[in-house]
């Protein structure tokens, strides 16, 4: 279970449509991870803009003029002001977004009828994003219920280089050719796709207020081997749980996966140290991080020490506390079978292991190597959570994980 290591002052479719509320910029451009805020154009703490969802962007191809994006995702608290982040973060050429509509899901690319509405930036339709920047739409003026599964759709007529995006979204957005981002008809978004284009970050403002928690992570995180559309990651039901319970202010969840991420190194994606005010700590209404991450740091060829990935892990703390928000760890589950294990690198686990449980330098520790490991071998996980790789929970091992955090532990005392 949590615990708590010192206080630090520092459905499936929900609703039908999109409900007018009354009442409820253009973006800047952030080029690495020194940036200590978010950019001056997004949403702050005095606006309550609150991450409803999230993933992490990295390089995921090459950009094409002329395309279309419908982009489905699952928010988890819900609010007014509803605000998009487009992302440019690894692109070396201007991107121009022509138009951006918002919508809700009704069955496949298909939207329910009247529930698509036209984002704006700074007033205006179109807007161009430089190489290496992000942008933050106008809020628009609705209500976005809880667990809605929301539609972005994005025409981009003008782009080249790379494509920012993420990669494996364990979901099915739809792709075309030309701008059909006003119609709510699927007829002309016939193209599947299972990533996610320049969008990456989704905003609301709660009634009443709320914070968030961004998973920071990698595979296990990002979701592999649970079930694709069913919204089987286990931090979408850590955000089932947060919606329900009584003890906690911690209503968004925003997950920070990249399959194959590391600590320290840079690979398939930024490693969490290059991006973590990026990916998470620029996220508007983030309370914790909760940071679960390791394992490919250790299976890597060569691996890291445990010295080496302490100190990775001391400093990630370090920088979120600096932040003023709260940190908490989960321990590194077992993945024996795994074509990369070892007893080097099993020893290297235990290790690290211990320091996250016994040292202190987090708000609050998880066990998921407690709650994941089979009690007859604790180097494996348990065969009824084992996704079939060794390494990778299933649906139900998903579950477990998310029915092992503490909500009050997100909340981490009073800062």
């Amino acid at each position: 279970m949590p615990r708590t290591a010192r206080p630090r002052s520092r459905t499936a479719l929900v609703a039908l449509s999109l409900c007018f509320a009354p009442g409820c910029g253009s973006g800047g451009t952030p080029q690495g991870d020194d940036a200590p805020a978010p950019p001056s154009s997004a949403p702050t703490g005095t606006g309550r803009d609150v991450v409803t969802w999230a993933s992490s962007a990295g390089r995921i191809g090459a950009a094409v003029d002329g395309r279309g994006y419908r982009l489905v995702v699952r928010t988890s608290v819900g609010g007014t002001g509803l605000r998009v982040r487009l992302s440019n973060a690894f692109g070396d050429q201007p991107v121009t977004f022509g138009n951006v509509h918002a919508g809700l899901q009704r069955d496949g690319a298909a939207l329910v009828p009247g529930s698509n509405r036209r984002l704006t930036f700074g007033g205006a339709r179109s807007v161009t994003v430089p190489a290496g920047g992000i942008v933050y739409s106008d809020p628009l003026p609705v209500r976005v219920p809880a667990a809605s599964a929301l539609v972005v759709s994005l025409y981009v007529p003008r782009a080249g280089g790379v494509l920012t995006g993420h990669w494996m979204a364990m979901q099915t957005s739809y792709t075309t050719d030309g701008d059909h981002t006003a119609e709510e008809s699927g007829t002309n978004w016939a193209q599947r796709t299972g990533s996610w284009f320049y969008l990456d970050a989704v905003t609301v403002r709660p009634r009443p207020t709320a914070d968030a928690v961004a998973a920071l992570g990698d595979s296990i995180t990002d979701g592999w081997h649970s079930t694709t559309d069913l919204d089987r990651r286990w931090p979408d039901y850590l955000a089932r749980r947060l919606r329900t319970s009584p003890t906690t202010s911690v209503k968004g969840v925003a997950n920070a996966g990249i399959a194959g991420n590391k600590v320290l190194a840079d690979g398939p994606g930024q490693s969490a140290l290059n991006r973590l005010s990026r990916d998470v700590l620029a996220l508007p209404g983030l309370r914790t991080v909760f940071l679960f991450q390791g394992v490919n740091d250790i299976k890597a060829e060569p691996g890291a020490t445990a010295d080496e990935l302490i100190a990775g892990y001391r400093t990630l703390a370090d920088r979120v506390h600096a932040a003023g928000k709260c940190v908490v760890a989960a321990t590194i589950a077992p993945y024996k079978g795994w074509r990369e294990w070892d007893p080097a690198g099993e020893a290297v686990r235990r290790k690290v292991n211990t320091f996250l449980r016994t040292s202190g330098e987090f708000d609050a520790v998880t066990d998921f190597d407690r709650v994941l490991r089979s009690p007859y071998d604790p180097e494996r996980i348990l065969p009824a959570f084992d996704g079939g790789d060794h390494l990778h929970p299933n649906d139900k091992g998903m579950r477990a994980m998310a029915d092992a955090v503490d909500p009050e532990s997100l909340d981490c005392g009073s800062r």
